[in-house]
């Protein structure tokens, strides 16, 4: 029998003040970026250019000079992250940690380390397939999700970047709007398929292919947390996934070049 938060019994709340709270938190965060996401693909598909020609970057250097490309990529990774910790302390009532309420924690490392490591393999094979199909069909934009200029501190920032989207996404999308949508009453495979539809909304400024691929990675995610009751191991595989991403690029630019280079 599952233990995770999804399936526990919760006490009575009120439902509106509930709804207006994950607006908010959505509206400063991840919700935003799946509006963002829209407009830049409606922006796409009415581009002169079609879309499998076109390029989105991610990560990329914010200034020639090393101090400031440093400081300005830093604070793109701190300041969402205030969003991650305003979900915490949502969650947080007296007695019981957060962190402990969505398996954030460290009680089982080696186990969600492997666990994490499993799930890196079932989605990250399929997911390069799928972003190299919607490639060939036209359907998905060049990502380029690191400079292939690499500085000394390049590497270092990435993996704290993938970090940064690991944390956003599994603690926001799965642990607090788990949490939530469940004590709003929402049904498990309701609230699995909405979190992982607006996981591949805010992708679609990447294509067609993106949004799909993430939505499936967001409906693995959501049954595993609803099986296991942590969020740990999904960090996990969405770190290892984005360090892959980000530091193998340009070995992939290199190797499929008509798959991963961008458009001239």
């Amino acid at each position: 029998m599952s233990t995770s938060p999804v399936a526990a019994a919760v006490a009575p709340v009120d439902r509106r003040r509930l709804g207006f709270e994950i607006v908010i938190v959505l509206g400063l965060s991840l919700g935003a970026s799946a509006v963002y996401s829209i407009v830049n693909l409606i922006a796409r598909l009415t581009a002169p250019t079609p879309l499998g020609d076109q390029s989105a970057s991610i990560n990329q250097t914010q200034s020639e000079r090393g101090w400031l490309d440093i400081t300005a990529q830093l604070l793109g990774i701190l300041f969402p992250l205030f969003a991650v910790a305003l979900v915490l302390f949502l969650l947080w009532e007296p007695g019981r940690s957060p962190f402990a309420r969505i398996g954030l924690d460290f009680r089982r490392p080696w186990r969600d380390l492997g666990t994490g490591v499993g799930l890196v393999a079932v989605i990250g094979i399929p997911g390069l397939a799928l972003y190299a199909a919607g490639r060939a069909l036209g359907i998905t934009v060049a990502v380029v999700p690191a400079p292939l200029d690499a500085a000394w501190y390049t590497i270092p920032l990435l993996v704290l970047a993938a970090l940064k989207a690991a944390l956003q996404e599994e603690v926001i999308m799965i642990g607090y709007l788990f949490t939530r949508l469940r004590q709003l009453g929402w049904g498990t495979w309701t609230i699995i398929v909405s979190s992982a539809l607006l996981r591949g909304t805010y992708h679609l400024y990447q294509g067609f292919g993106p949004f799909i691929g993430n939505a499936a990675m967001g409906v693995i995610f959501g049954w595993a947390y609803v099986r296991w009751g942590r969020t740990m191991p999904l960090v996990i595989a969405h770190w290892i996934l984005d360090i892959v991403s980000f530091v193998g690029y340009p070995l992939a630019v290199a190797w499929w070049p008509g798959i991963f280079a961008a458009p001239a």
